[in-house]
């Protein structure tokens, strides 16, 4: 009887082995099939974490691009006072001026753009953020537009102003011109901007006062607007853009003529800020040296006209605007300038560039410090 409870000991101790055994390989199972699951449950949460990374990048990238680049549509808007930059956000995505408002107020965080203000403003969807957001910040028109509109381009000079405004007006650019240039007007401006048009009005020789003044922008008028409303706003443009310098050009010790007719001259002659910075340092150290700016630009305006090529007669041309005749900066400022202009003028690049040619086919700029290398390029470049 005891050698058959000893068997049978061992047979139930095998059988709790082999059931033991038998729960540890279920066990084994049941941890493999959940780490399957929980694999399973990870890629799955991250294939949808990078799609949705790949798509909110693929959203904001175009958010930040103009809605339409193509588009010709004007759109007015009203941002009313005491508009948050949240509000604005929304009041441009609901008029389809831009895709998201939630980017663009990203976006204006970054940046750290504030000084929003309230008025009408004409958008475009194929504005880009920048553009909108400059304009934000220059103010909108105190009423809606319903009226006229007058586009001033970039580099327009006074008299080219006054035909633009005579192909979008009833007024003829003679009557522009006689209103632009009385008397009693310039002095009701002078009172209204002191800081912007007194070294202006106290220049000597200059063609007209206001050249430079007129601030490249497109300009929307009421039905029953006169001459006067129309230059004031100009010149009130460019006070609210000058705004902004004032302290830069007192510590340089210039006045604002200087500012103007330098960021003139810039204008015309480079495209890219670049460029433009490069420019304003040839002018500089040409003044430094006390050399002739000798300007193309200066010429043709002395001679009021349009030429492909200055010829060695043009340059002989009498007149106080001919660079290459005279020292300094001149009377005063040879068309409007934009903003990029006045700012590469008051932010010029440290060089020792004396000389600077473009490449009439390609744009390009190129600069030298002496005249031997100005020679070899002009030979380059310029010489048939």
């Amino acid at each position: 009887m005891g050698k058959n409870g000893k068997n049978a000991e061992s047979n139930d101790e095998k059988q709790d082995k082999t059931e033991t055994h038998l729960k540890l390989v279920e066990r084994e199972k049941e941890k493999k099939m959940v780490k399957k699951i929980v694999w399973s449950i990870v890629t799955i949460l991250v294939t949808l974490l990078v799609i949705f990374g790949i798509t909110s990048y693929q959203y904001v990238t175009s958010s930040l691009k103009p809605l339409d680049e193509t588009s010709n549509e004007e759109i007015q808007i009203e941002v009313p006072s005491g508009s948050s930059s949240a509000d604005i956000s929304r009041i441009l995505e609901k008029n389809k001026v831009i895709k998201s408002a939630s980017v663009f107020r990203f976006y204006i965080k970054l940046n750290n753009e504030t000084n929003f203000q309230a008025g009408y403003y004409l958008f475009s969807p194929s504005m880009t953020l920048e553009e909108i957001i400059q304009s934000l910040q220059e103010g909108g028109s105190p009423v809606a537009f319903d009226g006229t509109k007058i586009l001033v381009q970039e580099g327009l000079t006074i008299e080219q102003v006054a035909e633009s405004v005579e192909k979008s007006t009833n007024y003829k650019a003679s009557d522009f011109i006689e209103k632009a240039t009385d008397k009693k007007f310039l002095l009701k401006l002078k009172t209204t901007y002191p800081e912007l048009l007194t070294s202006a009005i106290e220049s000597k020789e200059t063609k007209y006062v206001l050249e430079g003044y007129l601030f490249p922008a497109t300009y929307d008028f009421s039905d029953d607007f006169s001459l006067e409303t129309v230059i004031e706003n100009m010149v009130k443009k460019t006070d609210e853009v000058m705004q902004k310098y004032y302290s830069t050009i007192e510590e340089k010790k210039m006045t604002v003529q200087q500012v103007i007719t330098l960021a003139s001259l810039i204008e015309r002659e480079g495209n890219s800020y670049e460029d433009r910075t490069k420019i304003a340092s040839v002018f500089y150290n040409r003044l430094e040296a006390e050399m002739p700016l000798q300007s193309d630009i200066s010429v043709l305006y002395a001679l009021n006209k349009h030429k492909e090529i200055v010829t060695y007669k043009d340059l002989e041309t009498d007149s106080p605007y001919n660079l290459y005749q005279n020292k300094g900066y001149g009377p005063g400022p040879f068309n409007n300038p934009s903003e990029d202009a006045i700012k590469s003028t008051l932010n010029p690049e440290d060089t020792n560039y004396i000389y600077f040619l473009a490449d009439t086919t390609t744009g390009k700029v190129y600069f030298s410090r002496t005249y031997a290398e100005h020679q070899e390029l002009v030979e380059q470049y310029i010489t048939p």
